[in-house]
């Protein structure tokens, strides 16, 4: 068996994702899996090997000014005619089974081919209606054109909808015991200058602060560290709260280990909205809607004052990956039924009947 998995590389949730995904499917030596990647340029990748030997495409991507989501420059600055060049040459006659990770080439290929594809990943979640996940019909509407595909597997905290799996976490590295005191800060759309003013003056934390435009070295309590995959799941690991913007993966990671989460919605992401708004309603994390110190000072408090939420989720990735390699004929929904069923999440299904 052949298939394609096109991986959205704007993102690094999108590459976390299937990284874990790469590394089940390896398990299966009768199955051939090219990986396309596209949303940023070529050297900006990093810890690749998992991927093999990959294909490159300059793709779509959002575009983001002002620490909010651009429109119209996203209109601009993509290149068009180089994408829809793409789309048009590439031949998926030789695969099996073909999968986007929100990844518009592969999706759009597929449709121009009338190929099946398989939409995996969160923002597939957004594909159908979800009652925890809250948008407007035009957002769904650009959400679907995107990436386009025929089944829809979307991924989700919460056991929302028949098309909703759990999240695949990748777990890397060996669990380190947790330091108190210790957080970790991903906050890559805001600029550096802003993330280090908003951490001046905690002296009782060790902040561990990982950006796109950082360099290696240490602030007073503030450690500064460049973007690495491996890196970041280290002092992730024994960190024991979380500073992100409200992307899917972070969360789910800081979720699935137990450890106190602030999210910063990106503004005018629609996404990152829902995002906020249903962790925040489940009690999920705590939400603040810009840099601001003293919604920085009242987290810390409350963090010290109750325990952190966990949720349990199936080993996702080498469900889905076994699922794959036996050519994805069980319908989603009775997979989706399946990892439900195997997940412990406490209390958290008893509010959702509640609605």
């Amino acid at each position: 068996m052949r298939i394609l998995v096109g991986v959205q590389g704007t993102g690094n949730g999108h590459l976390s994702r299937c990284s874990a995904l790469a590394e089940e499917l390896a398990h299966y030596p009768n199955v051939q899996v090219d990986y396309l990647l596209s949303g940023r340029a070529r050297e900006g990748y990093f810890d690749m090997e998992v991927f093999g030997d990959w294909q490159w495409r300059q793709g779509l991507s959002f575009v983001v000014k002002d620490s909010r989501l651009a429109i119209r420059e996203t209109l601009r600055r993509n290149q068009w005619q180089t994408f829809w060049n793409d789309v048009n040459a590439l031949d998926l006659s030789g695969y099996d089974l073909m999968v986007s990770d929100y990844e518009p080439v592969t999706a759009w290929a597929g449709r121009k081919q009338e190929q099946r594809v398989i939409g995996m990943g969160r923002q597939y979640a957004f594909y159908d209606r979800a009652a925890t996940l809250q948008i407007d019909p035009t957002q769904r509407a650009l959400l679907r054109w995107f990436a386009p595909v025929t089944d829809v597997m979307g991924m989700h905290w919460l056991p929302d909808a028949p098309h909703i799996l759990p999240p695949i976490v990748h777990q890397r590295g060996e669990a380190l015991a947790r330091e108190a005191g210790k957080i970790l800060v991903y906050l890559p759309f805001e600029p550096l200058t802003a993330v280090h003013k908003l951490l001046q003056g905690f002296d009782d934390y060790q902040f561990c602060v990982f950006h796109p435009d950082a360099q290696l070295q240490q602030v007073g309590n503030i450690d500064y560290f460049p973007l690495s995959r491996v890196g970041f799941a280290q002092q992730f690991s024994s960190a024991s709260a979380v500073i992100s913007n409200a992307g899917f993966e972070t969360a789910c990671e800081a979720l699935s280990q137990g450890k106190h989460l602030l999210v910063r919605p990106l503004a005018g992401q629609f996404e990152q909205q829902a995002n906020a708004r249903c962790l925040s309603a489940y009690g999920l994390a705590s939400v603040m809607h810009e840099l601001n110190r003293d919604a920085l000072a009242q987290w810390l408090v409350a963090s010290n004052e109750r325990g952190a939420r966990q949720l349990r989720w199936p080993n996702v990735a080498k469900r889905v990956a076994g699922w794959l390699a036996e050519g994805a004929e069980q319908p989603i929904h009775e997979l989706s039924r399946s990892l439900w069923n195997d997940a412990e999440l406490n209390d958290y299904l008893d509010l959702l009947r509640r609605g």
